[in-house]
């Protein structure tokens, strides 16, 4: 599913689902020793999708270890994100000669909990999400929150600081295929914009997503020779 959001030099690997042939080795298997039996499920499932995309790269396997703020710690020269939630877990990896940096998140295709909208969304976000039609196949409010969620794998890990969910402005195209899925493209601008590590302004992303199964993910992939885009 991931792999339709993805350009040219992008690997993934998804599943639906556990993963029942995946392990872990000693050190992630430490890391959820005295979790519930889903955690380590999906912190396992998640990880055997990071390796096959670690394989489809021509790289051997290796453990996946959470850093500060729990981003990834891939092997040298690869950039990657990973995400699961109830019934889907994936991993997106590439050279870091192909891509810059990889933001990826999946929710199920549900209303968000009471009050979580309104924590997230800024006024015109807001009437965005409010203005879908009435039997529209999609949750706006679960699409906002995983662009938003998106865009901060993708901050995060490139400048090393915190981005609030009110620092990222999200603009939605959106678009029914003819198998009924919805899916389009996305714009976030950054409200409090850094320098990137090229020294450029880091000023805003872009990013596609899609609704199936159930499930809506969402994607930003930035390019190795431009780590921003101009909104």
């Amino acid at each position: 599913m991931i792999e339709q959001l993805l350009p040219e030099g992008a690997v993934s690997s998804d599943v639906f689902g556990p993963d029942g042939s995946a392990t872990l080795y000693p050190e992630e298997a430490a890391l959820v020793a005295r979790t519930t039996d889903l955690r380590r499920e999906e912190f396992t499932t998640v990880r055997a999708c990071a390796r096959r995309a670690l394989a489809a790269l021509g790289l051997p396997p290796a453990p996946v270890l959470p850093g500060v703020r729990n981003v990834p710690q891939w092997p040298r020269g690869v950039v990657g994100s990973m995400t699961h939630c109830a019934d889907y877990r994936a991993a997106v990896l590439a050279r870091d000669t192909d891509l810059a940096m990889i933001g990826i998140d999946a929710e199920p295709d549900l209303p968000l909990p009471e009050g979580v909208l309104e924590s997230i969304a800024l006024p015109r976000e807001l009437a965005w999400v409010r203005s879908g039609g009435v039997g529209e196949r999609l949750c706006r409010d679960r699409l906002l929150f995983s662009a938003k969620e998106a865009v901060y794998k993708t901050w995060y890990p490139l400048l090393g600081t915190e981005l609030d969910f009110d620092d990222a402005d999200i603009s939605f195209r959106h678009e029914v295929g003819e198998d009924g899925r919805p899916h389009g493209t996305f714009t976030a601008r950054i409200l409090r914009p850094q320098p990137g590590p090229d020294g450029r302004m880091m000023n805003g992303f872009t990013g596609r997503w899609l609704s199936d199964r159930g499930i809506v993910v969402t994607a930003i992939t930035l390019p190795a020779y431009r780590v921003a885009t101009t909104v």
